[in-house]
């Protein structure tokens, strides 16, 4: 099976380029292009890329992609998020600990999910630290040079 962020790719394509009315539709589309997803995954993968329906001006609705600038917004949100939970960032391998004040990991968590990093595989959150997944061969010092260009306000 294909990686997520290649999949969400694939999503983001799919929708501009067809008129998709249903899950099932996109999931027929998606199974064409290898893509073997079950229902549930696809209906996470369309809350994470904010995907809705709009009228399609006859008798029904058909998927449609947040705006860039409403995309925009909502990273500027999640890194606002980011920014005010944490506290210190550290590495060791593939591994990344992040150190937040306490009950803030979770958003923190999220928020660096929501911004759709290639280097990072995910993260799992406590209540004042989380840990991030870093992909093969992707160091702790190329992960933060990376979050530093999503993130230029970012302080170690």
């Amino acid at each position: 099976m294909k990686e997520r962020l290649t999949r969400l790719k694939s999503i983001r394509k799919l929708i501009k380029n067809y008129r998709i009315e249903s899950q099932e539709a996109l999931l027929g589309y998606l199974l064409k292009e290898g893509y073997e997803v079950t229902q549930a995954t696809l209906s996470r993968d369309l809350k994470l890329l904010k995907v809705g329906k709009v009228s399609d001006g006859h008798n029904g609705y058909v998927y449609t992609l947040p705006g860039e600038d409403e995309r925009q917004d909502s990273e500027q949100i999640f890194i606002q998020d980011f920014l005010r939970g944490y506290i210190s960032i550290d590495y060791n391998g593939n591994i990344v600990v992040i150190k937040t004040f306490p009950g803030h990991a979770d958003t923190v968590s999220n928020a660096l999910d929501s911004l759709n990093m290639d280097e990072l595989l995910g993260t799992v959150a406590g209540d004042n630290c989380l840990f991030a997944c870093l992909r093969e061969g992707v160091t702790g010092q190329q992960f933060l040079d990376a979050l530093k260009l999503k993130i230029p306000e970012l302080d170690e």
